[in-house]
């Protein structure tokens, strides 16, 4: 994998939303700085995503200097929400895990409800390195996450891509091909691979940190809906259900966690240290 590279980084500010490409991006150890610190959350306190609302897809959220982000949305006047002051906490369920996090301004939770016409609440996780472990089934001691799905970084690869969208234009529903890799949401892009390497790796290295390749990356409906319209389709689940299930799942990216902190930049190698 000696000509592997770091081609793109992707941070979403807040969970669900659409996020932005930086060139460069700070590693802490739960994940990419200001990556996924934000999330929406029902009148139950359960959180709020794409699986729900794929409108969320449309809106964006651009990080600010303090932690702050910059809403948007059609149909919506941008917002401006600040970090908010820690003088108490809600708690979150996150696919079943308890979480507690610090809510926004109202405005922030009304600018919100407006958009996606439900009743939801913007809330911030104050102290990731102490508010929610890593799946204790794949975690060393001491690991946490922000509001990402499980891990504190997806990867995932444009050679595995190129070849799911081969198989895709196999497929019943190939008029949905070929698929952006913005459906898979990751954090992190290599390139220079050969598809699938990534099943194979245990850690990695991109520039000057080292990562613990967790798990597999199981995809949801999520994945089917178009980033730039909202609409839902069949793929790739159909064909990830053909080609990449391993038992329930169907797998496409990798999971990472930091083993170190740094700095990692677009153009960065990335290599396979075992």
């Amino acid at each position: 994998m000696g000509n592997a590279v770091l081609q793109s980084i992707h941070v979403h500010p807040v969970k669900a939303f659409g996020g932005h490409a930086p060139r460069e991006a700070v590693v802490e150890p739960w994940g990419l700085a200001g990556d996924r610190r934000w999330t929406l959350i029902d009148d139950g306190g359960k959180v709020v995503t794409q699986r729900e609302q794929p409108r969320l897809a449309l809106a964006a959220a651009e990080p600010l200097a303090g932690g702050g982000v910059r809403l948007s949305a059609p149909g919506q006047a941008p917002l401006t929400v600040s970090v908010p002051e820690p003088a108490g906490t809600v708690p979150v369920n996150v696919f079943g895990t308890k979480v507690e996090a610090v809510p926004a301004a109202t405005a922030a939770h009304d600018w919100c409800s407006a958009y996606l016409r439900a009743d939801v609440r913007l809330v911030h996780m104050d102290d990731p390195a102490t508010r929610r472990p890593v799946d204790p089934e794949y975690a060393l001691p001491g690991e946490t996450v922000s509001f990402a799905d499980g891990y504190p970084l997806l990867v995932t690869t444009t050679a595995s891509l190129d070849v799911l969208n081969a198989l895709i234009a196999e497929g019943a529903h190939a008029a949905e091909g070929p698929l952006p890799m913005n459906r898979f949401r990751p954090n992190v892009v290599v390139a220079g691979t050969e598809a699938w390497a990534e099943d194979h790796w245990s850690r990695i290295s991109m520039g000057e940190v080292v990562f613990r390749v967790a798990k597999a990356s199981g995809r949801c409906v999520v994945t089917t809906v178009d980033q730039d319209t909202a609409v839902r389709g069949r793929e790739p689940l159909r064909t990830l259900a053909r080609h990449r299930k391993v038992g329930s799942r169907l797998l496409f990216g990798q999971n990472l966690v930091p083993l170190s902190r740094g700095t990692i930049r677009v153009g960065d190698p990335v290599r396979v240290v075992r």
